[in-house]
């Protein structure tokens, strides 16, 4: 069995019995492919890399306060709200970058849990990525990472995410 289809079950497994989950990019999608959603590439080709704007509906900012008003972005493919799914966040390329699913499971398109050495790796290895179209300069994701990141997981997500964000950087 695939790694891919084994986290599949994973996350099917999880959603059925209503246990917590939070899909960061690739996870977000994963779990809105098992919700019966659909993940593709933008319609002109464009990805987000870099910092973009997010507009938190009025249940992500009943989730959530405050928000940030640009996340870090790294992907190609965004994914349509499954049906059942509540919107939490939208944004201007790909719609959909946050929903919640059964009050339990969270997928957000973005990363709350990118540091400055995140971005500075992720910019260097993946610096062929930065020439797609809608991709914001190097010299654009960090430079102006002061206002939106730290080296530690943005302060507005739900204390039992920052635990988990924390542990992850």
């Amino acid at each position: 069995m695939t790694s891919w289809a084994a986290r599949s079950i994973w996350i099917a497994v999880r959603s059925r019995k209503k246990k917590p989950f939070l899909g960061i990019c690739l996870g977000g999608q994963m779990l809105a492919r098992q919700l019966g959603g659909r993940v593709y590439p933008h319609p002109q080709g464009h990805a987000e890399i870099g910092y973009y704007p997010i507009h938190p509906t009025a249940l992500g900012r009943s989730i959530c306060e405050p928000w940030p008003d640009h996340v870090y972005q790294w992907h190609r493919e965004g994914f349509d709200l499954p049906i059942g799914a509540e919107l939490i966040a939208a944004g201007d390329s790909f719609p959909v970058q946050a929903f919640r699913y059964a009050a339990a499971a969270y997928a957000l398109q973005f990363h709350p849990d990118v540091t400055h050495a995140t971005i500075c790796r992720w910019t260097t290895r993946g610096n062929e990525r930065l020439s797609l179209p809608g991709a914001k300069p190097r010299a654009g994701p960090i430079s102006p990472i002061a206002p939106y990141t730290t080296s530690r997981p943005a302060p507005g997500l739900p204390h039992s995410w920052r635990i988990g964000c924390a542990r992850a950087a």
